[in-house]
């Protein structure tokens, strides 16, 4: 099978060792073959899911103070359950839009290639998180999360550069913004261990970032679009409310990010 095959594999794949196991296959497969596969005709909406954590509203899921272990811990289970999510918006870039027109045919092995890599990334995070869990007794699953990155998965299910501008350019930036707090309140704790994992997830979502905005900015470039006017069109028109600051320019500006796209929506 071709990536495309391969990544629909790990969305259908629902528990967390099945779906562990897919990505780094995906991953195997295309570093063997470089095969893209065939166009998915019918993507499912929804990726396969355990049995557990329970989704509720945002609002219903509980923060906890991180000087005790259960409030750690269910730090790194809403983090765990963002990673998780993350593996899925990976293999979907792949499968939904692996064969999208607007890729150049000469560009295309380079898009499936580097959102693989993402895949890959968002699965080892996940699994490094899953091992700190275990050291507070705990497992993914055993708290509630929410479902807002799929819900706006779903939104821009249909459009391509609305799925670039949404996933990786407004979701995964916010996590710019907001893991050096996390890091810093769990430094002040001594907690040194979730640092460290947090630590190597920060740096690698700053190359996430920057290929979401690197293919983004082609494609308004082949569209004929300036990209920071087509950008705050896009998340008018596919995301709820205004982007929060403060900003982590620094981070931003090394994914790509310039001030220009993200300053008029806030």
């Amino acid at each position: 099978m071709g990536a495309t095959q391969n990544a629909l594999a790990v969305l259908k794949s629902g528990p967390p060792s099945a779906k562990l196991l897919a990505a780094k296959h995906l991953a195997k497969d295309w570093e063997n073959s470089r095969e893209i596969g065939i166009a998915i005709d019918a993507m499912p909406d929804n990726p396969e899911r355990p049995d557990k954590p329970p989704l509720v509203p945002p609002g219903n899921v509980k923060r906890r103070r991180l000087g005790t272990a259960a409030g750690r811990g269910a730090l790194l289970h809403a983090v765990a359950h963002i990673e998780f999510n993350a593996i899925d918006l990976a293999a979907d870039m792949i499968a939904r839009f692996g064969h999208n027109p607007d890729i150049p045919d000469n560009d295309r092995d380079r898009f499936i290639g580097e959102w693989i890599s993402v895949c890959h990334d968002e699965a080892r995070h996940f699994e490094l998180l899953q091992t700190r869990l275990a050291e507070f007794d705990m497992s993914y699953g055993d708290l509630p999360a929410h479902n807002g990155l799929w819900e706006a998965a779903l939104k821009t299910k249909s459009n391509f550069a609305a799925r670039l501008a949404i996933a990786p350019m407004v979701l995964e930036a916010r996590g710019l913004d907001v893991t050096p707090g996390m890091i810093e309140k769990l430094t002040r704790v001594g907690d040194t261990d979730s640092v460290n994992i947090l630590k190597i997830i920060y740096n690698e979502e700053i190359g996430h970032v920057a290929i979401g905005a690197r293919w983004f900015q082609k494609l308004a470039q082949i569209r004929g679009h300036d990209p920071e006017s087509w950008f705050h069109a896009l998340v008018s028109d596919y995301f709820a409310g205004r982007l929060k600051p403060p900003f982590n320019v620094q981070a931003r500006t090394l994914a790509g990010l310039k001030e220009g796209f993200y300053m008029p929506l806030s």
